[in-house]
Parts: C-alpha cells; sequence; structure tokens
C-alpha cells in the first residue's frame, strides 16, 4: 500500500499543540531562541536540530513535534529577528522613513550576521515579517505609487542593505583570519593593483583612479545607494 504523498505545509498554520495531552514543555518561540542564540554565537551552520535540543535540554527528535523541518526553523529565526524591528508613527517624509528603515535593517543584520544568508522571499510572509511590511507600505502612504510598486521599492531597499552588509560581514571576517594585520594585507594589494593600472593595460581603470585617488568612503557609498534607489521610484516633483 502506498504511503501517503507529503503535502507543502506553512509552519504558521500548523498549531502549536493538538490539544490533546499534556502540556508541552517548549513553545516554539523556545525554540527559535535556542536557534537564534546559537547562530549569534557560533554562526548559522551550527544550528541544527540536535544542537538546539541540547541548548533546551531535549531530545533531538522530540523537538520534531514542536517543528518539522530544518527549513521551519530558519523560518521561526527569521520571524524572531524580525519582530526586532522598531515600528513608529509614519512622518510623512517616505524617503526619510524609508532611510530609517534601512539603517534599522543594516544594524540589525549586523547584530545577527548570519541573517543576511537567511535572507529569502520564501521567509517574507511570517506574522512578524508581515508586521514589517505593514509599516513599510504605511510610511509609504505619500508616495505616489501603486502597492506592487511600493513592494518593489522594499524589496530592492532590502537587497541593497543585504548585498552591503554580506560584504562587510565577509570583509570583517576575513580580516579576523589573517595572520598579519589587515592594513598589511591591504598595503600589498594595493601596490598590486597599482602596478597592474600604470602597465598602460587597463586606461578606463587608469582614468578611474587618477580621477579620485582618495580613500572610498564606505558610508558614503552606501547612503548614496540607498538614495538612488529612493530616487528610481519618486515621481517626477517628489523626492
Amino acid at each position: 500500500m502506498a504511503g501517503r504523498a507529503a503535502v507543502p505545509e506553512v509552519i504558521w498554520a500548523r498549531p502549536e499543540r493538538t490539544g490533546r495531552g499534556p502540556r508541552p514543555a517548549y513553545s516554539r518561540a523556545d525554540v527559535a531562541a535556542a536557534a537564534v542564540r546559537i547562530a549569534d554565537a557560533e554562526g548559522l551552520d551550527a544550528v541544527s536540530m540536535r544542537h538546539v535540543a541540547t541548548e533546551l535540554g531535549c531530545g533531538t527528535m522530540s523537538l520534531y513535534n514542536y517543528v518539522p523541518r530544518k527549513e521551519d526553523l530558519h523560518e521561526l529565526m527569521v520571524d524572531v529577528v524580525s519582530g526586532e524591528h522598531e515600528r513608529w508613527e509614519p512622518s510623512g517624509d517616505w524617503r526619510a522613513d524609508m532611510l530609517r528603515v534601512a539603517h534599522q535593517t543594516r544594524t540589525l543584520m549586523h547584530r545577527h550576521p548570519w541573517l543576511p544568508r537567511l535572507m529569502s522571499p520564501v521567509y517574507g510572509f511570517s506574522p512578524n515579517a508581515l508586521r514589517y511590511l505593514e509599516h513599510c507600505l504605511a510610511c509609504l502612504d505619500p508616495l505616489e505609487a501603486s502597492y506592487g510598486t511600493k513592494m518593489e521599492l522594499v524589496a530592492m531597499l532590502n537587497a541593497v542593505v543585504t548585498v552591503y552588509v554580506s560584504n562587510e560581514i565577509a570583509t570583517a571576517e576575513r580580516a579576523r583570519s589573517l595572520p598579519w594585520s589587515e592594513e598589511r594585507e591591504n598595503a600589498v594589494r594595493i601596490a598590486y593593483l597599482g602596478g597592474q593600472v600604470a602597465s598602460g593595460a587597463y586606461p578606463r581603470m587608469a582614468a578611474a583612479f587618477t580621477e579620485d585617488a582618495g580613500p572610498i568612503d564606505l558610508a558614503a557609498v552606501f547612503e548614496r545607494a540607498l538614495g538612488r534607489v529612493l530616487d528610481g521610484f519618486a515621481p517626477p516633483g517628489q523626492g
């Protein structure tokens, strides 16, 4: 006799308990909090059902009564962190409010360096993620655009922040792994790049370096990137 085929399931539509039997020792919130603690301390790769069960002090198999799949555990983790987003009364200045959202997201990602790896539309509709999106749309009320366009704006802004922070985190992790100082590593690479540009093989790169030979202000680059995204959605006369 053939077994029953697996069907897609949303963790949020699954009751935490059936109402029968003794009250569970833990809640989904407990499980998610334990997973977040592990990821914050040891990285996302350290998060496993076994590790979370050990953190909670329960058996690994019993954990599946709370969270059926590891993907569900990741979704719970993203939801917990999404709940850390501050929500405020929109100011009426949609650009200022969305810049505030972007900076808050950047701070949150640095607080939880594993989060950029889990940024996905798949995890975008958990309870706290929906509250975050609703808040963003409220901030965008003054913008004359369809809701579809506003959702694109939020997605693009999140994408810029995610890529930028991912690079920041990767750079910091690489610097920590170097057997010498980051300054020494950068000096060697800059010297090599300077020699390549001076060879004449890359005239446009040489012009670019000559045009702006000063140090790169990464904070200013971040602000310009956010501004350009918002500029792309501002109707003529708005901004």
